[in-house]
């Protein structure tokens, strides 16, 4: 399960400021802690669906929306039943997106293939199955995952794409140990220690 970072205090923050929670029918696609569904229930959201392939994820999320007495659907699965309950008013998502090698080491939680889009561009692709007609979405990542990837993939799916939040962070743990592999690939200069992350929206034009 991954717990809330600086990612998640970003794409929140850019949730709040989108303004467009208020009565609308939300999606947090790879919901970790729960921490974007609470976030979208609080900004009063007429309803709020969690969705994660994770079981410890999804009873984790449970818990939090149960202590806190939030009426949020917490779901186990992937796009196919995301795509079953909606179309949404708002999606948002920070799903794993960090590259790695592939050498056995992956962890679900935050490992997404080579170049970190392997949860990322089914995603971006599934957008307009998502979205009601006047619906947007919210993604969150690192720039070492392609930021102009995915403007281009959403933009391809029919949809407009642009960066409204972005914050440069140290290097936490799990990137700091694919620091190398990001090197060898060219995702990543020497001597850098920091990421700029963005949060993306895209939306019905």
């Amino acid at each position: 399960m991954y717990r809330p970072q600086e990612d998640s205090f970003l794409l929140a923050r850019a949730l709040r400021d989108a303004g467009g929670a208020q009565d609308a029918k939300v999606l947090d696609f790879c919901t970790g802690s729960g921490f974007l569904a609470i976030t979208a229930a609080r900004a009063g959201a007429g309803a709020v669906t969690a969705l994660d392939i994770s079981r410890r994820a999804v009873l984790t999320a449970r818990a939090n929306a149960l202590s806190r007495r939030l009426p949020i659907s917490v779901l186990r699965g992937s796009l196919d039943v995301a795509v079953e309950h909606g179309p949404f008013d708002v999606v948002v998502s920070n799903p794993p997106y960090v590259p790695d090698d592939g050498r056995g080491s992956e962890d679900p939680r935050w490992d997404a293939g080579p170049d970190g889009r392997s949860v990322l561009d089914p995603l971006c692709d599934s957008l307009p199955q998502l979205l009601s007609p006047r619906g947007f979405a919210l993604l969150v990542h690192s720039e070492f995952t392609g930021v102009d990837e995915t403007l281009e993939r959403v933009r391809a799916a029919g949809l407009s794409g642009s960066v409204v939040a972005r914050e440069r962070i140290p290097f936490g743990p799990v990137l700091q140990s694919r620091l190398s592999y990001l090197q060898e690939v060219e995702l990543a200069q020497q001597g850098i220690d920091t990421e700029e992350v963005v949060v993306i929206r895209a939306g019905r034009h």
